[in-house]
Protein backbone atom coordinates (compact mmCIF):
# COMPACT_ATOMS: atom_id res chain seq x y z
CA UNK A 1 0.00 0.00 0.00
CA UNK A 2 2.90 2.12 1.05
CA UNK A 3 4.31 2.09 -2.45
CA UNK A 4 0.87 2.31 -4.34
CA UNK A 5 0.48 5.53 -2.74
CA UNK A 6 4.20 7.09 -3.65
CA UNK A 7 4.18 9.86 -6.17
CA UNK A 8 5.31 8.21 -9.85
CA UNK A 9 8.00 10.31 -10.07
CA UNK A 10 9.34 7.83 -13.04
CA UNK A 11 6.07 8.05 -14.94
CA UNK A 12 5.69 11.86 -14.53
CA UNK A 13 9.76 12.44 -15.45
CA UNK A 14 8.78 9.95 -18.81
CA UNK A 15 5.69 11.45 -19.68
CA UNK A 16 7.31 15.29 -19.61
CA UNK A 17 10.32 14.09 -21.44
CA UNK A 18 7.69 12.21 -24.00
CA UNK A 19 5.70 15.50 -24.24
CA UNK A 20 8.96 17.95 -24.39
CA UNK A 21 10.27 15.95 -27.04
CA UNK A 22 7.27 16.06 -28.99
CA UNK A 23 6.83 20.00 -28.39
CA UNK A 24 10.47 20.78 -29.18
CA UNK A 25 10.17 18.02 -32.63
CA UNK A 26 11.85 20.47 -34.95
CA UNK A 27 15.17 21.10 -32.63
CA UNK A 28 15.20 17.45 -31.86
CA UNK A 29 14.28 15.10 -34.94
CA UNK A 30 17.62 14.60 -37.01
CA UNK A 31 15.60 15.02 -40.53
CA UNK A 32 12.79 17.70 -41.54
CA UNK A 33 9.18 15.79 -41.13
CA UNK A 34 8.60 15.72 -44.78
CA UNK A 35 12.05 14.27 -46.21
CA UNK A 36 11.73 11.00 -48.55
CA UNK A 37 14.98 9.01 -49.32
CA UNK A 38 14.21 6.55 -51.74
CA UNK A 39 17.81 5.02 -51.16
CA UNK A 40 16.84 3.96 -47.51
CA UNK A 41 13.71 2.62 -47.99
CA UNK A 42 12.55 0.06 -45.24
CA UNK A 43 16.14 0.54 -43.82
CA UNK A 44 16.71 -1.33 -40.37
CA UNK A 45 18.13 0.82 -37.60
CA UNK A 46 21.51 1.47 -37.77
CA UNK A 47 23.67 4.41 -38.30
CA UNK A 48 21.58 7.43 -39.82
CA UNK A 49 18.40 6.10 -38.95
CA UNK A 50 18.70 5.15 -35.38
CA UNK A 51 15.25 3.42 -35.46
CA UNK A 52 15.50 3.10 -39.11
CA UNK A 53 13.01 3.60 -42.23
CA UNK A 54 9.70 2.94 -42.96
CA UNK A 55 8.46 2.34 -47.18
CA UNK A 56 8.08 5.63 -48.77
CA UNK A 57 12.33 6.26 -46.72
CA UNK A 58 10.95 8.13 -44.05
CA UNK A 59 13.15 8.31 -41.02
CA UNK A 60 10.89 6.77 -38.17
CA UNK A 61 12.61 8.89 -35.17
CA UNK A 62 10.86 12.08 -37.09
CA UNK A 63 7.51 10.37 -37.46
CA UNK A 64 8.09 9.41 -33.88
CA UNK A 65 8.52 12.96 -32.66
CA UNK A 66 6.52 14.80 -34.95
CA UNK A 67 3.67 12.71 -34.05
CA UNK A 68 3.88 12.94 -30.46
CA UNK A 69 2.59 16.50 -31.23
CA UNK A 70 -0.49 15.42 -33.22
CA UNK A 71 -1.34 12.77 -30.97
CA UNK A 72 -0.75 14.21 -27.28
CA UNK A 73 -2.88 17.84 -29.01
CA UNK A 74 -5.60 15.56 -29.87
CA UNK A 75 -5.45 13.85 -26.78
CA UNK A 76 -5.57 17.49 -24.31
CA UNK A 77 -8.15 19.03 -26.68
CA UNK A 78 -10.32 16.27 -26.56
CA UNK A 79 -10.39 15.46 -22.80
CA UNK A 80 -10.62 19.51 -22.36
CA UNK A 81 -13.95 19.31 -24.36
CA UNK A 82 -15.16 16.62 -22.66
CA UNK A 83 -13.90 17.87 -19.45
CA UNK A 84 -16.21 21.38 -20.19
CA UNK A 85 -19.01 19.29 -21.30
CA UNK A 86 -19.23 17.64 -18.09
CA UNK A 87 -18.68 20.26 -15.96
CA UNK A 88 -21.24 22.31 -17.64
CA UNK A 89 -24.01 19.53 -17.32
CA UNK A 90 -23.04 17.86 -14.78
CA UNK A 91 -23.14 21.50 -12.85
CA UNK A 92 -26.91 21.75 -14.18
CA UNK A 93 -28.07 18.58 -13.57
CA UNK A 94 -27.10 18.93 -9.91
CA UNK A 95 -28.72 22.23 -9.14
CA UNK A 96 -31.47 21.82 -11.00
CA UNK A 97 -34.95 20.34 -9.92
CA UNK A 98 -36.07 16.73 -10.18
CA UNK A 99 -36.96 17.19 -13.99
CA UNK A 100 -34.12 18.30 -15.59
CA UNK A 101 -31.84 15.91 -13.39
CA UNK A 102 -33.51 12.93 -14.71
CA UNK A 103 -33.80 14.42 -18.20
CA UNK A 104 -29.98 15.10 -17.91
CA UNK A 105 -29.34 11.44 -16.31
CA UNK A 106 -31.22 9.13 -18.53
CA UNK A 107 -29.08 11.35 -21.89
CA UNK A 108 -26.27 10.25 -20.20
CA UNK A 109 -27.24 6.19 -19.70
CA UNK A 110 -28.12 6.64 -23.28
CA UNK A 111 -24.84 7.60 -25.06
CA UNK A 112 -23.25 5.26 -22.44
CA UNK A 113 -25.38 2.49 -24.25
CA UNK A 114 -23.88 3.55 -27.55
CA UNK A 115 -20.31 1.75 -28.46
CA UNK A 116 -18.37 5.09 -28.27
CA UNK A 117 -16.32 4.36 -31.20
CA UNK A 118 -19.73 3.54 -33.52
CA UNK A 119 -20.69 7.03 -32.52
CA UNK A 120 -17.51 8.74 -33.34
CA UNK A 121 -17.32 6.88 -36.95
CA UNK A 122 -20.69 8.26 -37.39
CA UNK A 123 -20.08 11.98 -36.23
CA UNK A 124 -16.96 11.50 -37.99
CA UNK A 125 -18.71 10.92 -41.56
CA UNK A 126 -20.87 13.33 -40.98
CA UNK A 127 -17.91 16.12 -40.38
CA UNK A 128 -16.03 14.88 -43.07
CA UNK A 129 -12.96 16.88 -43.49
CA UNK A 130 -10.16 14.86 -40.61
CA UNK A 131 -8.11 17.08 -38.85
CA UNK A 132 -6.71 18.07 -35.36
CA UNK A 133 -9.75 19.91 -34.41
CA UNK A 134 -12.46 17.68 -35.80
CA UNK A 135 -10.97 14.80 -34.10
CA UNK A 136 -10.54 16.75 -30.40
CA UNK A 137 -13.93 17.70 -30.91
CA UNK A 138 -15.37 14.55 -31.69
CA UNK A 139 -13.67 12.62 -29.10
CA UNK A 140 -14.58 15.03 -26.67
CA UNK A 141 -18.04 15.21 -27.43
CA UNK A 142 -18.38 11.27 -26.86
CA UNK A 143 -16.47 10.91 -23.94
CA UNK A 144 -18.29 13.26 -21.66
CA UNK A 145 -21.04 11.10 -19.48
CA UNK A 146 -19.01 9.11 -17.13
CA UNK A 147 -17.66 12.62 -15.94
CA UNK A 148 -20.94 14.47 -15.85
CA UNK A 149 -22.45 11.95 -13.42
CA UNK A 150 -19.65 11.97 -11.16
CA UNK A 151 -19.49 15.93 -11.25
CA UNK A 152 -23.48 15.68 -10.74
CA UNK A 153 -23.05 13.49 -6.78
CA UNK A 154 -20.27 16.19 -6.52
CA UNK A 155 -22.46 19.30 -7.07
CA UNK A 156 -25.42 17.56 -4.99
CA UNK A 157 -23.20 17.40 -1.97
CA UNK A 158 -21.70 20.64 -2.32
CA UNK A 159 -24.90 22.37 -2.78
CA UNK A 160 -26.21 21.46 0.42
CA UNK A 161 -23.51 24.04 1.66
CA UNK A 162 -24.49 26.77 3.37
CA UNK A 163 -22.30 29.44 1.59
CA UNK A 164 -24.18 27.50 -1.77
CA UNK A 165 -27.59 28.67 -0.04
CA UNK A 166 -26.55 32.05 0.82
CA UNK A 167 -24.81 32.73 -2.56
CA UNK A 168 -28.09 31.93 -4.30
CA UNK A 169 -30.23 33.72 -2.25
CA UNK A 170 -28.07 37.07 -2.77
CA UNK A 171 -29.26 35.77 -6.21
CA UNK A 172 -25.53 35.34 -7.60
CA UNK A 173 -25.79 33.69 -10.81
CA UNK A 174 -25.19 30.28 -12.26
CA UNK A 175 -22.11 31.08 -13.85
CA UNK A 176 -20.35 33.13 -10.35
CA UNK A 177 -21.79 29.96 -8.43
CA UNK A 178 -20.20 27.29 -10.50
CA UNK A 179 -16.94 29.68 -10.82
CA UNK A 180 -16.47 30.76 -7.32
CA UNK A 181 -18.10 27.83 -5.08
CA UNK A 182 -18.59 24.61 -6.92
CA UNK A 183 -15.39 24.17 -9.42
CA UNK A 184 -12.58 24.77 -6.40
CA UNK A 185 -14.95 21.63 -4.92
CA UNK A 186 -15.28 19.16 -7.58
CA UNK A 187 -12.04 19.23 -9.74
CA UNK A 188 -9.88 17.93 -7.65
CA UNK A 189 -12.43 14.63 -8.03
CA UNK A 190 -12.77 14.05 -11.45
CA UNK A 191 -8.93 15.74 -11.74
CA UNK A 192 -8.13 11.74 -12.36
CA UNK A 193 -10.73 11.01 -14.72
CA UNK A 194 -9.97 14.35 -17.05
CA UNK A 195 -6.30 12.95 -16.89
CA UNK A 196 -7.35 9.65 -17.77
CA UNK A 197 -9.12 10.58 -20.88
CA UNK A 198 -6.04 12.20 -22.40
CA UNK A 199 -5.15 8.81 -22.96
CA UNK A 200 -8.20 7.39 -24.01
CA UNK A 201 -8.42 9.85 -26.41
CA UNK A 202 -4.72 8.87 -28.04
CA UNK A 203 -6.27 5.34 -28.28
CA UNK A 204 -9.20 6.34 -30.42
CA UNK A 205 -7.08 8.40 -32.34
CA UNK A 206 -5.00 5.37 -32.59
CA UNK A 207 -7.99 2.89 -33.51
CA UNK A 208 -9.18 5.35 -36.42
CA UNK A 209 -5.87 6.05 -37.98
CA UNK A 210 -5.62 2.23 -37.71
CA UNK A 211 -8.81 1.53 -39.27
CA UNK A 212 -8.50 4.61 -41.94
CA UNK A 213 -10.64 7.05 -40.27
CA UNK A 214 -8.00 8.94 -38.80
CA UNK A 215 -5.77 11.91 -39.95
CA UNK A 216 -4.78 11.82 -43.92
CA UNK A 217 -1.25 10.02 -44.53
CA UNK A 218 0.21 13.96 -45.09
CA UNK A 219 -0.35 14.82 -41.17
CA UNK A 220 1.55 12.39 -38.95
CA UNK A 221 0.36 10.90 -35.63
CA UNK A 222 1.05 8.01 -33.53
CA UNK A 223 -2.26 6.43 -34.94
CA UNK A 224 -0.77 6.58 -38.47
CA UNK A 225 2.57 4.65 -37.60
CA UNK A 226 0.31 1.87 -35.72
CA UNK A 227 -1.56 2.08 -39.14
CA UNK A 228 1.52 0.87 -40.81
CA UNK A 229 1.90 -2.62 -38.81
CA UNK A 230 -0.28 -3.99 -41.64
CA UNK A 231 2.20 -3.40 -44.29
CA UNK A 232 5.31 -3.66 -41.85
CA UNK A 233 4.16 -7.07 -41.23
CA UNK A 234 4.32 -8.03 -45.48
CA UNK A 235 7.81 -6.95 -45.20
CA UNK A 236 9.02 -8.14 -42.26
CA UNK A 237 9.84 -4.27 -41.22
CA UNK A 238 9.52 -5.10 -37.16
CA UNK A 239 10.67 -1.78 -36.35
CA UNK A 240 7.70 0.15 -37.75
CA UNK A 241 5.41 -1.58 -35.05
CA UNK A 242 7.96 -2.09 -32.13
CA UNK A 243 8.75 1.61 -31.35
CA UNK A 244 6.14 3.38 -31.89
CA UNK A 245 3.85 0.39 -30.36
CA UNK A 246 6.80 0.86 -27.03
CA UNK A 247 6.56 4.75 -26.77
CA UNK A 248 2.77 4.67 -27.38
CA UNK A 249 2.34 2.08 -24.22
CA UNK A 250 4.79 3.51 -21.89
CA UNK A 251 3.33 7.33 -22.75
CA UNK A 252 -1.01 5.31 -21.91
CA UNK A 253 1.08 3.90 -18.54
CA UNK A 254 2.51 7.11 -17.62
CA UNK A 255 -0.83 8.67 -17.63
CA UNK A 256 -2.89 6.03 -15.65
CA UNK A 257 -0.35 5.88 -13.19
CA UNK A 258 -0.28 9.85 -13.20
CA UNK A 259 -4.30 9.44 -13.10
CA UNK A 260 -4.52 6.82 -10.39
CA UNK A 261 -2.15 8.78 -7.73
CA UNK A 262 -4.53 11.50 -8.44
CA UNK A 263 -7.82 9.28 -7.60
CA UNK A 264 -6.06 7.66 -4.50
CA UNK A 265 -4.82 10.76 -3.55
CA UNK A 266 -8.62 12.40 -3.34
CA UNK A 267 -9.74 9.31 -1.63
CA UNK A 268 -7.27 9.44 1.15
CA UNK A 269 -8.48 13.48 1.45
CA UNK A 270 -11.90 12.56 1.23
CA UNK A 271 -11.36 9.78 4.15
CA UNK A 272 -9.63 11.98 6.47
CA UNK A 273 -12.47 14.83 6.14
Amino acid sequence: MRKQQKFPKVSLALLILIVMASIFAGFLSPYPEDMMDSSAICMAPGKGHILGTDNLGRDLLTMILYGGRASLAIGIGASAVSACISILIGTVSGLCGKHIDNLLMRFCELLLSIPSILLIIFLQAIWADANYLSLSVIIGITSWPNIAKVVRNEVRQVAKSDYILAARTMEGGFLYILRRHLLPNIISSIMFMVVSNIGTAIITESTLSFLGLGLPLTTMSWGCLISMSREAMLSGSWWLIVFPGILLVTTLLCITQTGEYIRKKNNRLYSNL
